[in-house]
């Protein structure tokens, strides 16, 4: 799966066209498209098939225009890619009205659901993001799930951040699962069934007597491998149980 990098074209680019700062002509025919458009369909073809099936000749396609027509609007993939993170932020909802811990985990559970409507998102590195309007929006949101209950700016931060890295890793198992079951047409148990055979010859319970005892009740329990989303709800208890330990640390 092939790593893309946000802010990997030109930063300064793309943070016009996020805010609307680029050049308007008044002269000419009215634009055929819209960056808007061009973004939505660029997201429709990553949805589907991955960053790997994405490229401007791709995207003119399916709006039925050359490649070349695009780069009046987006100087090239690497922009169009900071402009479909932000588009995607756009989807993050503002957290409840209800107890922080709510709010955290309903932050939690919108970031899960991005990923699944997005699995493109996990071939983005955002170290460096171009900060568009709905990229800072969604961090706001984030931000205001623990506001005012008592912790500094920078835990604020650090909390986000840490909730933030927990949903990455946890969703990847999920989509990784999913994408299994499509690319081979073959559920967990088929692969397992048909694999199991050869294991059996190999593997020594007596050399991994733990591994083997947990492991067995494990698959027992989910009937395959894992649970990623049961993984999900247990390993988020844990995080917020521990951020209210922090939390009554902090307030002492």
């Amino acid at each position: 799966m092939a790593r893309e990098y946000s802010g990997a074209g030109d930063p300064a680019r793309s943070i016009e066209l996020l805010w609307g700062l680029q050049e308007r002509s008044k002269r000419g025919p009215k634009p055929k498209l819209t960056l808007a458009k061009i973004t939505r369909a660029a997201i429709e073809i990553a949805d589907a098939e991955g960053l790997d099936a994405l490229s401007m000749r791709r995207v003119g396609d399916n709006l039925g225009v050359t490649a070349m027509s695009l780069y009046s609007y987006v100087p090239g993939k690497a922009e169009l890619l900071d402009l479909m993170l932000d588009a995607v932020y756009a989807e993050f909802t503002d957290t409840p009205k209800s107890a922080w811990r709510e709010r955290l985990e309903h932050v939690a559970r919108e970031n899960w659901a991005l990923y699944l409507r997005h699995p493109w998102l996990l071939q983005v590195a955002i170290a460096r993001p171009v900060l568009g309007p709905n990229t800072i929006a969604k961090y706001d949101h984030e931000l205001r799930a623990i506001e005012g209950i008592g912790l500094g700016d920078i835990d604020m931060d650090l909390i986000v951040t840490a909730l933030g890295n927990y949903v990455h890793g946890a969703v990847r198992a999920a989509i990784e699962a999913a994408q299994a079951v499509q690319q081979t047409g073959k559920t967990d148990a088929q692969w397992w069934e048909e694999h199991a055979p050869l294991l059996e010859k190999v593997f020594d319970a007596e050399r991994f007597p733990t591994a083997t005892r947990v492991g067995a009740a494990a698959g027992e329990e989910y009937n395959a491998p894992s649970d990623p989303l049961r993984a999900f709800e247990f390993g988020l208890r844990l995080l917020l149980d521990g951020i209210e330990a922090h939390l009554r640390n902090a307030t002492a």
